[in-house]
């Protein structure tokens, strides 16, 4: 069986992964960000019913539900955890807070299309702020990557995509302050994954997560207002498609794929993510794609292209 080195230990000895266990972390990256790109359109359509922050706490609650479950079952219940990672968890709980709720908050003053688009610069930010924070790759080699795609990010959000609301422009920086979110999450998930299992950390941040949205419910009512006979059928789906793919299987099949590539490389398969997410905003949603929406994309995209060509052989 062949081998290549994917990763060291904090002592320094490096990790041997085997060629098929590589390919399984790519598919898992790949798997995770389609399903996100479904949970765009879902995100969208839960907020027919529900106010974004009930759609967020119902998300991470039925997520959280099943992930214990598996971690049970897998796991025995067992789980070891230092004051230190303690600490940790917590703050990569806010990046699960900040990338659920910024979304759908974004989500009611822009359309399904644009928030996949905006989504779809996630690689870029995570390797600009990996450079920056962790150094695995060099800042030189991520930067003009970065420009092209953040040019991308904002033509779609000054002239593009037709808003479902009257604020374009705050809806589309509360989906990138989203992106950001998960990108520090991507990051800082890495380093506590040679500890944990990336189920516990999956689990033990979606919980810090759920318990800080939940006083927030007093303040962003919707179908606690209309009454649970409101939701229709179609946004009850919704709902259940992000408990079930967005959050437990996405979310677990990332983390994955995080721990076995490095968040550098994890991050450039989710450039699937906002083609997945146009292409079922329009199917689904009936959303227009036009010209600008194109070049936005193609702008994204071009960015992600280049950092992965010049990230190419610092990822060892």
């Amino acid at each position: 069986m062949k081998y290549r080195l994917t990763a060291s230990r904090n002592d320094g000895i490096p990790v041997a992964m085997s060629q098929s266990s590589t390919t399984i972390a790519y598919g898992s990256v790949a798997l995770a960000a389609v399903l996100w790109g479904g949970s765009i359109v879902a995100q969208k359509m839960a907020l027919g019913s529900f106010s974004a922050v009930e759609a967020s706490v119902l998300r991470d609650i039925g997520g959280l539900a099943i992930l214990l479950a598996t971690w049970w079952s897998k796991e025995n219940g067992a789980i070891k955890i230092g004051r230190a990672d303690v600490r940790l968890l917590g703050l990569l709980g806010l990046g699960v807070l900040g990338n659920h709720l910024l979304i759908l908050m974004g989500l009611n003053y822009v359309s399904g299309a644009v928030g996949g688009v905006i989504i779809g610069s996630s690689p870029v930010v995570t390797a600009l702020l990996s450079a920056m924070l962790i150094r695995d790759v060099p800042l030189r080699a991520v930067w003009a990557g970065a420009l092209l795609s953040f040019a991308g990010v904002g033509l779609v959000s000054v002239a593009g995509f037709q808003a479902a609301g009257e604020q374009p422009m705050l809806g589309s920086a509360l989906v990138f302050l989203g992106v950001v979110s998960w990108a520090l999450y991507s990051i800082g998930s890495r380093a506590i994954m040679e500890r944990i299992s990336a189920l516990t950390v999956n689990w033990t941040t979606l919980m810090v997560a759920t318990v800080l949205q939940i006083p927030l419910l007093w303040t962003d009512q919707k179908m606690m207002q209309a009454g649970a006979e409101s939701v229709t059928t179609s946004d009850w789906l919704a709902l259940g498609y992000l408990i079930i793919f967005a959050t437990a299987v996405a979310q677990q099949a990332w983390l994955f794929g995080v721990k076995g590539i490095g968040p550098s490389r994890a991050s450039v398969l989710g450039n699937l993510t906002p083609v997945a997410a146009i292409g079922l905003s329009a199917l689904i949603l009936g959303e227009s794609v036009g010209l600008i929406e194109i070049i936005g994309i193609g702008l994204i995209l071009a960015g992600v292209w280049a950092v992965n060509h010049q990230t190419a052989g610092s990822n060892t």
